[in-house]
């Protein structure tokens, strides 16, 4: 009976084979990696002005509707962060199972971090509704909590990005030793985490820091991409 009982949880346990994982978090990533920049880059960084309050928010006004569809791509990218967390978990558990979830873990708390201040971006929303109980506010008053709540969408990403940076440190320690993994590949990925972790570390700490070492450094994650879609799936248990 003790058998079978075996039997069953083994059987339960490789419900997800490695290869299947591995095409999971090949798959969420590229779409990751498609989605966040049209976010960031063609929808967030378009409409906002840092140096002109204003515009900012005469920009959203005219675009709110893309503005909606930003916040749904970011609520998104964090779901598929979640996956693949879960994903790269299986795929590298019999590495080291104990580091591989507190790999995962680190990856779904950076999510987390990323759905909680996405709130902010939602309460923009909720600032230009022109609900009655808003009247209360001037228009200066009202672009100023505008511009705040974007600030500190930012900067609470930006500091889930240092969460994230040490969520791929972790992964590339375990690519590094597992043998199935090239060794390169756990290199371009440490040198990933650590551009996230100095640029993070960089912006909370120094008021002028501009630096982006992560816009440099990404190229491991591009690359695990491919490996996984194109190696990782290959690999046996």
């Amino acid at each position: 009976m003790n058998n079978i009982n075996n039997i069953k949880t083994q059987n339960q346990i490789a419900d997800i084979s490695i290869n299947n994982a591995a095409i999971i978090a090949g798959i969420s990533l590229l779409l990751m990696a498609i989605i966040a920049p049209i976010a960031n880059f063609s929808i967030f960084q378009e409409l906002i002005d840092p140096s002109d309050v204003a515009k900012t928010v005469s920009n959203i006004r005219e675009n709110i509707g893309i503005f909606r569809i930003g916040i749904v791509l970011f609520f998104i990218v964090a779901l598929l962060d979640i996956l693949v967390a879960w994903a790269l978990y299986i795929f590298l558990r019999q590495q080291n199972k104990s580091l591989s979830l507190l790999t995962a873990w680190l990856r779904v708390v950076y999510a987390s971090i990323l759905c909680v201040v996405i709130i902010n971006l939602i309460n923009v929303l909720q600032l230009l509704n022109g609900a009655d109980y808003l009247s209360v506010f001037s228009e200066s008053q009202l672009q100023t909590q505008i511009m705040l709540s974007l600030n500190i969408f930012n900067k609470g990403w930006e500091f889930g990005l240092i969460i994230f940076g040490f969520h791929l440190l972790l992964l590339g320690y375990l690519i590094l030793k597992a043998g199935y993994m090239r060794k390169i590949l756990g290199i371009l990925i440490l040198l990933a985490a650590l551009g996230y972790i100095i640029d993070g570390f960089g912006k909370l700490l120094l008021s002028n820091y501009s630096i982006s070492i992560s816009m440099f450094t990404f190229i491991g994650e591009v690359i695990l991409i491919f490996w996984l879609l194109i190696v990782g799936r290959k690999i046996k248990e």
